[in-house]
């Protein structure tokens, strides 16, 4: 009787102090200060309008209002940073060869037709003749004042190195979002540059539950700035996968993908990121009942609308003096 004297209190403590941290984080977390908050991310630069991570699908989809590019990096042979999913080329152009076995110069340009790997049994042709797999260093050059997610494809500190004097090169530490769902990968970016934010991996995603559930997510500082993360029960309404698979997806779905735990984060100035949507109720379910940050899409022209319906408009590309675009929604928290 003594022990649940005693223990009791200090549950009861324990639990309320929790409940009121989860509330009111301010009161022990500083903060968190990112330059950008975005709704409409554009997967790939809208892979299911213009052919993948071309430079003709990020200009696209900037005028469509875009707030944040989405895109993937990997290596050359020669040691260039290229802006490609697949390191084997096979899905995207008429090839098997390697990116990484082969020098910039060498790398074949994209097939005239692709399939969108979120939007089973949909594909993209190439609009124009811009079927190339363009450097970062490119892109950096023509959207610097617009946020880039970059997704760090290997484990490779090269690459890491690279990417980050890219990063610095073009001074958008405050504007680019980097990292991977590898845990080793994420933590050597973090290691290399803490300034430049990152996103969860999925080791810290499961040790982000635990602590949520377990009621020590209040008390513990975060350093990651973006949780970006996939939205399992559409995933499993896209593609057939085994039961087991749709079994853990539901569980995934049911721990994770919480508004509660996504407004703890908001008021830690972490923002959610849910890939890939790209239908009208996906994005209203993020939104409206999720209260998520943003989305991450195919189809820029598509979320345009419904944010535009939805009172929700993202901000309208305006022109600089360079002539590259840039979003009006670039902004302080």
């Amino acid at each position: 009787m003594l022990g649940w004297a005693i223990a009791l209190p200090i549950i009861g403590t324990y639990i309320v102090t929790s409940v009121v941290l989860l509330n009111l984080p301010w009161l022990v977390h500083r903060r968190k200060q990112t330059k950008f908050r975005c709704r409409h991310i554009s997967h790939r630069g809208g892979a299911a309008e213009n052919l993948e991570n071309t430079m003709t699908a990020y200009h696209h989809a900037l005028k469509m209002g875009t707030e944040m590019l989405e895109l993937d990096v990997r290596l050359t042979a020669d040691e260039q940073v290229v802006v490609c999913h697949d390191d084997e080329l096979s899905r995207v152009t008429n090839t098997d060869l390697k990116i990484c076995d082969l020098n910039f110069k060498d790398l074949p340009c994209l097939s005239r037709t692709l399939a969108v790997q979120f939007q089973p049994g949909v594909s993209c042709d190439m609009k124009n003749d811009d079927c190339h797999i363009p450097l970062l260093d490119t892109v950096f050059e023509a959207f610097p004042n617009i946020p880039i997610n970059v997704d760090i494809k290997t484990n490779s500190d090269l690459l890491i190195d690279k990417t980050h004097e890219l990063i610095s090169k073009h001074n958008r530490k405050d504007l680019t979002v980097w990292g991977n769902f590898s845990a080793d990968v994420t933590e050597k970016c973090y290691k290399k540059d803490p300034e430049i934010p990152v996103m969860f991996s999925m080791k810290r995603c499961a040790i982000l539950v635990f602590l949520f559930y377990s009621g020590l997510l209040p008390f513990i500082p975060i350093k990651e700035s973006f949780l970006e993360i996939m939205l399992p029960v559409t995933m499993i309404r896209r593609f057939e996968v085994p039961r087991t698979m749709k079994i853990l997806c539901h569980i995934v779905d049911w721990f994770l993908i919480s508004p509660i735990l996504f407004n703890h984060l908001e008021k830690r100035g972490i923002q959610t990121y849910l890939w890939v949507l790209n239908e009208d109720s996906e994005f209203d379910f993020a939104f409206n009942k999720l209260k998520v940050a943003g989305v991450m899409t195919d189809y820029p022209t598509r979320l345009r609308d419904y944010l535009r319906s939805s009172n929700l408009n993202p901000g309208q590309p305006v022109p600089t003096a360079n002539g590259s675009e840039r979003s009006e929604l670039i902004k302080k928290d």
